[in-house]
């Protein structure tokens, strides 16, 4: 198999998984079958940007957009774009929009149709995980 398709193997499991925050360098460099430095060289060479990089724009993106658009908490949206801490979630995304993430929400709410219920935008992200020891029944037939 040739470089370029063994990067683009491994950037189609990036774009498929990048909300899960088990996705590391390692599993990700598997996917094109190198070892995790000669993938970060490959991937920079290819796409301009490191793998952690282009992740963290994949997740910056749809954390934008869950912003201006879904009635989440910044945690709610913070765990559905793969991060597990707030701490790390807000920095990262004020490095790369130049405000946090509650002064990116007010700025932008209001400026489009009114804004998706919590609880849809959990259900569509996949963001309710069943409780361990948990079935998938539901007794009730509430939406949400």
């Amino acid at each position: 198999m040739d470089k370029t398709r063994q990067v683009r193997l491994a950037k189609d499991a990036m774009d498929r998984d990048w909300a899960d925050p088990g996705l590391d360098l390692g599993t990700v460099a598997a996917h094109a079958g190198y070892s995790r430095y000669h993938f970060i060289r490959a991937f920079k060479e290819a796409y301009g940007e490191t793998p952690g990089q282009y992740l963290t724009h994949r997740r910056m993106e749809r954390a934008e957009d869950l912003l201006r658009t879904a009635n989440l908490s910044v945690t709610e949206i913070c765990h559905l774009v793969g991060y597990s801490g707030v701490g790390t979630f807000s920095a990262r995304f004020k490095a790369w929009t130049g405000l946090t993430p509650s002064e990116y929400r007010t700025k932008h709410v209001g400026r489009g149709a009114a804004l998706i219920p919590g609880c849809y935008a959990m259900l569509w992200a996949g963001g309710f995980r069943p409780a361990p020891g948990a079935g998938r029944r539901r007794n009730s037939g509430e939406a949400c």
